[in-house]
Formats: C-alpha cells, structure tokens, sequence
C-alpha cells in the first residue's frame, strides 16, 4: 500500500515572528522540515515527498535535503499565494493514480503507525483524514458574545496528514479553481464534490507548530518521546 506525500512549505509562518521561515528552526539542533521529512524518509510505504517552496527558500532547502541526507523528495515546487494554490501546483507533477498524502511541514510528530492507519482507511474509501475528539466545551460566539453551546460529542479537532485517491483529490482541486473557492483544508475541498470523507483517530501529540509557545510543547514532546519526560 504504497504512497506519496505532498507537503506544503511555502508560508511565511508570521504567527511564529521568527523572522524566517519556521520550518528553518530547530528542536534539538535540527530544523523542524528535517524532523517531518524524517517521519517519511524512514517510511518503506513512502514512495516519494513533493515539496512546495518559496522560491527564496529553495536553495536552503535543497542545502538542508543534501545534509541531512533526505533522498526520497522527488520535486520541489513553486509554492502558491494560498496553501491551496501550492498543493494544486504539487499535484500536477504527481505521476501515481494511487493514494497521496497532503501533510503540513509544521506537523514533526506524526507516528508512522497513524499514517498506516489512515492508508488503510483511504485505501477502502478514497478519502480519508485523522483528526481527535474536541476535549474543551465549545461554543458558538459572535462579537465577543456567546451565541451558543455546540454538543461536543460530535467535534473533532482535525490535523494532517490527509489521505486520498490521487483522481479525487485533484477532481476536487480542479472543481475548486473552477469555482474560485478557497477551502481550509484538503477534506473540505474533497466534501464539496460529495464524496464522503472517513476520520481516523489519531493523538494529541500531532501538534502544528505555529506560535513560539508551541515550541515549548514540541520540546516535551521530543523530551516524552526519548524517555526523559
């Protein structure tokens, strides 16, 4: 049950006031790129990674590939103004009519048993996405006053990577370009020409590295992870 992957690492990560782009930082002296590429480098299921890029990104990105020794990217393309447009721009070079993973640049912990889970899932559906149950209570609010309580039961916080059949997905892409519709990730694209999307479990650990507090979690994490936690 063989994959590629297409990763999105084209933003400019404001959130994180880096001053750079955030994938160049480092948990435990190695940059965060490194670490998500690693997750799928050492995968024998993982067929080939795409990467989309900033064009001024690309020569330190090709730099990092040939350090750290990361053989299966396949591509490194242009990204897009929107993480829409720099999927889209990926999908065009993928050469499989098989199953793709769409996975953030700034999600490093995902566990390779997930990802197994999630092929299997989107093998037997053709869309499939991983995601954990909402654990706060939730509400609906607007101009800073509660609307309403949303029964959480049914909410899930959703996280990547995403897994679909090559042909959906880009039928979705190319539906939202027609359409000029902007989505906020890759499931609501597939969801929009009525094709039911599966969730799978994943865990909490699987965080999207955005702020620098986050940068505190994911050092306890790698700390959890190595016994030393």
């Amino acid at each position: 049950m063989a994959y590629q992957v297409i990763i999105p690492a084209a933003g400019q990560g404001k959130r994180m006031g880096a001053g750079k782009n955030k994938l160049l930082l480092e948990l435990n002296n190695i940059p965060v790129l490194i670490h998500t590429l690693r997750v799928f480098e050492e995968d024998k299921l993982c067929q080939g990674i795409t990467l989309a890029v900033n064009p001024l990104d690309t020569e330190e990105f090709k730099y990092l590939l040939n350090k750290y020794k990361v053989k299966k990217v396949l591509d490194l393309v242009p990204g897009g103004k929107e993480r829409q447009d720099s999927i889209y721009n990926a999908l065009k070079t993928v050469k499989n009519d098989g199953i793709i993973l769409v996975h953030d640049a700034a999600r490093p912990f995902i566990l390779k048993e997930h990802i197994h889970r999630l092929l299997d899932k989107a093998q037997e559906t053709g869309a499939a996405i991983i995601g954990v149950p909402a654990k706060d209570t939730m509400k609906t609010v607007g101009n800073h006053v509660v609307m309403a309580t949303v029964e959480r039961s049914s909410l899930w916080a959703v996280q990547t990577p995403q897994a679909f059949r090559f042909s959906i997905l880009l039928k979705a892409y190319e539906h939202a370009k027609k359409e000029h519709f902007i989505g906020t990730d890759d499931s609501s694209l597939v969801e929009r020409i009525s094709h039911p999307v599966s969730m799978v479990e994943g865990d909490y650990d699987n965080i999207k590295l955005t702020t620098k507090e986050d940068l505190f979690f994911a050092q306890a994490i790698l700390q959890k992870r190595q016994g030393s936690f």
